[in-house]
């Protein structure tokens, strides 16, 4: 795919089959059988969740560990900001069980300041030392940011390349103008995912319509919130009920379409997102584990 024949294609329709499965939660099948649908939060150090997740006096050292016994997942977003020291992601690594991921946030240096430019040796640094989870390297976050234009394609075709063939990476534009078939097609050809991201940037609806046409053996989805009013981490304020149903039908169809699905709930998304994950989990007909339940389980330390 050129880059020429990328800007060309036309706009991709949001009238796809997989809107019209939208319909609550009764129109899918949902049943253990969807394969590996992994949902977690984004972030785990928050001490607005001792109480209401993590069991009282849980020491900030313990969060990970107790984090891991309720979720299989989470993105990590501190790489966003640098790239961590070895040693702290084999931390990581050695405080989790072994099916647990981990998704990595592209450094903002790559992203936002060297905008995909003159970064390979940075990046293949940050691959390298993503690897040190083994196992459990998840995907990587390219997240670009909300002035990174369509205008900045060649930018993009150029770094698609520099993505090893053992590393899944999924990219989330914050521009609508992005959304089209021949971009589709470009990130396909590498394997790469289009992040489905609930949030102000793009039109629910025309998200949801991407789920139709994944580009990657892997989907990649985030709920982030309309905005960042919600400063209180440790509970529910806003009802996003109908939107999760919503979703939980998107992941139910898209789970047949990929190998492995993750999904990470932001605080600003409805005020406290283990709740928010849970209810996903609940809607996806898996077994969410309780905030007691890990209560009872800090007894065996």
């Amino acid at each position: 795919m050129s880059i020429e024949s990328a800007r060309l294609k036309g706009k991709i329709g949001t009238d796809l089959n997989l809107t019209s499965q939208i319909c609550g939660i009764d129109c899918v099948a949902m049943s253990n059988d969807l394969g590996d649908v992994r949902i977690g939060t984004q972030g785990w150090n928050y001490d607005a969740w001792v109480g209401p997740f993590y069991p009282p006096e849980t020491r900030p050292a313990d969060f990970l560990t107790v984090y891991a016994r309720a979720f299989t997942t989470v993105e990590v977003d501190s790489t966003f900001y640098a790239i961590p020291a070895a040693k702290t992601v084999r931390g990581w690594a050695d405080r989790t069980p072994p099916e647990f991921t981990f998704a990595l946030k592209l450094p903002q240096e790559i992203t936002h300041e060297n905008r995909l430019r003159d970064s390979a040796d940075l990046t293949a640094l940050f691959f390298d030392r993503a690897r040190e989870l083994g196992p459990k390297l998840g995907p990587i976050l390219m997240q670009l940011g909300p002035d990174f234009a369509p205008s900045e394609l060649p930018a993009l075709a150029n770094f698609l390349p520099l993505i090893p063939r053992d590393v899944r990476v999924a990219v989330e534009f914050r521009q609508r103008g992005w959304i089209h078939d021949g971009i589709i097609a470009l990130l396909a050809e590498h394997n790469v995912g289009v992040a489905l991201v609930d949030a102000r940037w793009v039109p629910r609806k025309m998200m949801m319509a991407l789920a139709d046409r994944p580009t990657s053996d892997f989907a990649y989805l985030r709920w982030m919130g309309p905005n960042r009013d919600l400063v209180d981490y440790s509970r529910i304020q806003v009802d996003r009920s109908r939107e999760l149903e919503a979703w939980a039908a998107i992941i139910a169809a898209l789970a047949r379409r990929v190998r492995t699905v993750y999904g990470f709930v932001n605080n600003h998304y409805a005020g406290h997102s283990p709740a928010s994950a849970r209810e996903l989990q609940r809607l996806l007909r898996q077994r969410p584990v309780e905030p007691d339940q890990l209560g009872e389980q800090m007894s065996l330390f």
